[in-house]
């Protein structure tokens, strides 16, 4: 008799790429709407956003940026200048950037892009999730990652696990019973560099 179907899905994170702050948009001044070098992540997943000016008179001048969270919805945020030249950092996540639009044209050129680590991904596409087990392969250092319930920016972390911190060292968990449930999808933040790839099996 054949045995019964599995309901357990697979998906497979892998990021090794380096923050770029010029990586969304190149030394420019726009007027209005910025033209994008790059409108996603190399590696697909969620970065937070960071403006550079090289102006020293722009502080109160906007960035408004348009894209898409973790879980493909519309997201929203303005990031401001201050009067000196350097670099401002949002607080969200854009996993794709649909459009960047100033308040007025800057003194001088700004990019865009990351500098932070900070990263997150989608498990199961933003629905119900159930995780039964994850394997993680570590990066070189030592790092926390977070299971998040709903996105990054608003959900609730129900549980974190911690790699090890020896390049190539793997840690493999299986979660008993029915698995953890994440009601709001389920979103894994992470610092780049911790991790080399993550597997993780949801139903």
């Amino acid at each position: 008799m054949a045995g019964a179907i599995s309901d357990v899905k697979a998906v497979f994170i892998s990021d090794e790429v380096a923050a770029d702050d010029n990586f969304i948009v190149t030394a420019a001044r726009p007027n209005t709407t910025a033209t994008l070098a790059n409108a996603s992540f190399a590696s697909g997943g969620a970065r937070v956003l960071s403006v550079t000016t090289a102006g020293t008179s722009d502080n109160g001048k906007t960035n408004t940026i348009v894209g898409t969270d973790v879980f493909d919805q519309v997201l929203t945020e303005v990031i401001t200048s201050t009067g000196s030249a350097e670099a401002v950092s949002g607080a969200s996540l854009f996993k794709t950037i649909t459009s960047i639009t100033s308040s007025a044209q800057f003194a001088g050129n700004i990019v865009v892009g990351s500098i932070g680590n900070v990263a997150a991904q989608a498990v199961g596409g933003g629905g119900r999730v159930r995780l039964k087990g994850f394997s993680i392969v570590s990066g070189g250092t030592a790092g926390v990652i977070e299971f998040i319930d709903g996105t990054p920016e608003s959900g609730t972390v129900l549980f974190k696990s911690r790699t090890i911190g020896t390049d190539n060292t793997t840690v493999d968990r299986t979660i008993p019973q029915n698995g953890v449930l994440f009601e709001n999808g389920l979103s894994i933040r992470y610092n780049v560099g911790t991790i080399d790839m993550m597997t993780f099996f949801f139903a």
